[in-house]
C-alpha cells in the first residue's frame, strides 16, 4: 500500500467509510502524498497530455477569443484574466503571447491563477511570473473578468449513487479485504443535487454529482453578472446528464485501478456541462449552448492558423502542425470527447464559436 493508502485505511478503520469525493480530494490534494504534489504530472514524461501541451496553437486561439470578448466589453482597464487549474502555465503563456498583440490588452490584463498546489504554483511562476495566486475564485478582485478553465472541472471530486432493489445507495470507499474499494452506504446530503428526473432510472443505474463544479460555476457566474465579463470552459464530458460511471484513474497515459496506488494516479470524472450551465444561469449569467471542441476551435480560426504556419514550414514541421491540428479537432482524437461552454454577462453579444 502507498503511504496515502495507509493513512486512508487507518481513517476508515477508525470512523467508517468515506465518500468518493473525500477519497478523490485526498488522493489529488493531500499536502504530502497527493497526486498534484508530484514533480511530473503533465506531458510525455507524466501521466497525461492536455491540449495546451499538444500545441501552442490551442492557447493562441483561445487568447484571441478572450481578446475579442475584452473588445466587446469596452476594453476595460484593468481586467482580471483568470485561469482555473493552470497546470504548468503553458496555456496562459500562449494566451498572453497572442492576445498581447491586441492593442491595449497586455497593459489591461492582470493575471490571476486559481491553484491549490504549491508545486504547480512554482512551475506556473516560471512562465507567468507576474501572476497572482488564489486558493479559490472567491478572492479574485471585483471588476470585469475573463475566465478560462481547461481540464479543471474534471478533477473536482464527485459523489456516486447506485440503485438497487428500488433504493438509492451512495458508492463510498471502505476496506475491501486487505485494500480499499467501493462499499455501499446511505446517501449523504449531496444526494439532493441529483436531478429529479434521473431518480426514475432503473435498478443497476449509477448517477454522479459534482458539488464543486456546481458551486464554482455559480460563484464565477455571479461575479460576471455583477462586474461584467466572460468565461470559457473546456473539458471532457457530456452535454446532458445521464446515468453512467465515468470515474477513472490514469497513470503513464494508461487507465488503471483507482484504488491500487492512491496518490500515484490522476483521478477524474466526466463533466456534466448542463449542470454547470444551469448553475451559471441561476445567478443571472448567460450560458451558451455546449459544443464540441473540434467544431469550436475550427470555427474560431484554428484551421486558418495551422494553414498559415504550415505554409512557411519545412516538410517535417508541416507534418507536426497538421498532426497537432488533428489531435485537437478530429472526432477520433479530442474533437468530440471534449466539450466547450461559454458563460457571460447577459449584456454581452453572443460568443463566437457556438
Amino acid at each position: 500500500m502507498t503511504p496515502l493508502a495507509n493513512i486512508l485505511a487507518r481513517r476508515i478503520e477508525a470512523s467508517g467509510p468515506i465518500s468518493l469525493a473525500d477519497y478523490m480530494a485526498e488522493c489529488l490534494m493531500h499536502p504530502k502524498h497527493g497526486y498534484y504534489q508530484r514533480e511530473r504530472v503533465f506531458g510525455q514524461d507524466g501521466d497525461f497530455i492536455t491540449a495546451p501541451e499538444v500545441s501552442q496553437m490551442f492557447g493562441e486561439t483561445i487568447g484571441l477569443w478572450l481578446a475579442d470578448r475584452w473588445i466587446v466589453m469596452g476594453r476595460p482597464n484593468p481586467v482580471n484574466l483568470v485561469e482555473l487549474g493552470p497546470g504548468r502555465g503553458t496555456l496562459m503563456a500562449d494566451i498572453l503571447r497572442a492576445a498581447g498583440k491586441v492593442p491595449g490588452f497586455k497593459d489591461a490584463a492582470k493575471v490571476h491563477f486559481i491553484e491549490a498546489s504549491a508545486q504547480l504554483r512554482a512551475l506556473q511562476a516560471e512562465k507567468v511570473p507576474d501572476a497572482t495566486w488564489h486558493d479559490d475564485f472567491s478572492s479574485v478582485p471585483e471588476g470585469p473578468s475573463l475566465v478560462v478553465a481547461n481540464e479543471f472541472f474534471d478533477a473536482l471530486p464527485i459523489h456516486q449513487y447506485v440503485k438497487q432493489g428500488g433504493k438509492w445507495f451512495e458508492r463510498s470507499v471502505g476496506m475491501v479485504g486487505d485494500g480499499l474499494g467501493f462499499v455501499l452506504t446511505q446517501p449523504a446530503a449531496q444526494f439532493a443535487l441529483v436531478p429529479p428526473h434521473l431518480l426514475r432510472a432503473p435498478d443497476g443505474s449509477l448517477l454522479e454529482v459534482c458539488p464543486g463544479a456546481i458551486s464554482t460555476s455559480a460563484t464565477i457566474a455571479a461575479h460576471l453578472a455583477a462586474h461584467g465579463g466572460a468565461a470559457l470552459y473546456i473539458d471532457y464530458g457530456y452535454g446532458i446528464s445521464a446515468p453512467g460511471d465515468t470515474f477513472q484513474a490514469l497513470k503513464k497515459h494508461e487507465f488503471t485501478d483507482p484504488f491500487t496506488e492512491p496518490g500515484k494516479a490522476d483521478l477524474t470524472a466526466h463533466v456534466a456541462f448542463d449542470r454547470i450551465a444551469e448553475a451559471a444561469e441561476s445567478v443571472g449569467a448567460k450560458a451558451s449552448p455546449t459544443t464540441e471542441q473540434g467544431a469550436f476551435l475550427m470555427t474560431i480560426g484554428l484551421g486558418v492558423r495551422a494553414q498559415k504556419l504550415a505554409e512557411r514550414a519545412s516538410d517535417k514541421s508541416q507534418e507536426r502542425i497538421l498532426g497537432e491540428l488533428k489531435r485537437l479537432t478530429a472526432p477520433d482524437e479530442m474533437g468530440t470527447l471534449f466539450k466547450v461552454l461559454a458563460v457571460q454577462n447577459p449584456a454581452l453579444p453572443a460568443a463566437p464559436g457556438f
